[in-house]
């Protein structure tokens, strides 16, 4: 498998003054994405979206940066994060037309999430 990562995510709890600050610093190209649920921005930095960042969706949600590593199954993934002593935060969820994403903590408390792309 190569380079398992595939998204970068930060929930921050000022999304216009990190889209000013990280698209200034990296110079990165930002894009909203339509999502009825909350405001949400795609970050570019070549032709493909490779992250994003949204407001805190949750009070007890940490302002930071989320890694996403690829996998086959969100499902079995978080069946087996918990059968190695993981827990999983959130998910499985669909993003209708995207993907499947969970958020899951390993044993030492080191969080991190899984994507699965529709028709991998």
């Amino acid at each position: 498998m190569g380079n398992p990562f595939c998204h970068l995510e930060l929930t921050t709890n000022s999304l216009p003054g990190a889209k000013a600050f990280y698209g200034a610093l990296f110079d990165w190209q930002l894009s909203e994405y339509p999502s009825p649920d909350m405001p949400y921005t795609l970050i570019n930095t070549g032709t493909e979206p490779g992250g994003g960042m949204m407001d805190l969706p949750d009070p007890q949600v940490p302002v930071g940066w989320t890694m996403y590593v690829l996998v086959d199954d969100v499902a079995a993934a978080c069946a087996k994060a918990r059968e190695l002593g993981g827990q999983v935060f959130k998910g499985p969820q669909d993003i209708p037309g995207v993907g499947t994403f969970a958020i899951i903590g390993d044993p030492q408390g080191a969080v991190f999430g899984v994507w699965a792309t529709l028709g991998d």
